[in-house]
């Protein structure tokens, strides 16, 4: 796992031996988020039926305090960000790389804190996609 800033965001990383479709296709599975995001107990769209530029949705919180996201940078198989209850939040990305993908999570600097969380959810998607 590694750890960098750079353009005002922490970004944490992490290999893992799974193809990027498959690290993908967890990572915009609004149903799956709760079982990789430690924050998430649950989200559902407002609008469509996938996370796409923004698409607008409610996040639920372990304490179940809805709260409104929108989706604010969305490359397809590649990488998406969103804003949550109006302040940017954090990103979510697949690099393929030999060994198979590198994901990467990033919050913003003010946000440093979180990263332990992102940590968390860099290991779970870890168990998911390839059983690490």
């Amino acid at each position: 796992m590694g750890i960098c800033y750079r353009n005002g965001m922490v970004t944490v990383d992490r290999v893992v031996h799974a193809s990027p479709a498959a690290v993908w296709s967890v990572l915009v599975d609004i149903e799956a988020w709760p079982k990789w995001g430690p924050t998430v107990a649950g989200a559902e769209l407002l609008d469509g039926t996938e996370l796409a530029l923004g698409e607008r949705g409610k996040v639920y919180t372990p304490v179940g305090l809805p709260l409104p996201f929108t989706i604010t940078k969305f490359e397809p198989r590649r990488c998406w960000a969103w804003q949550v209850a109006g302040v940017p939040a954090t990103s979510h990305c697949v690099e393929p790389v030999e060994s198979g993908t590198r994901v990467s999570m990033a919050a913003p600097v003010w946000a440093t804190a979180y990263v332990p969380v992102l940590a968390v959810a860099l290991q779970r998607i870890d168990r998911m996609t390839s059983g690490g």
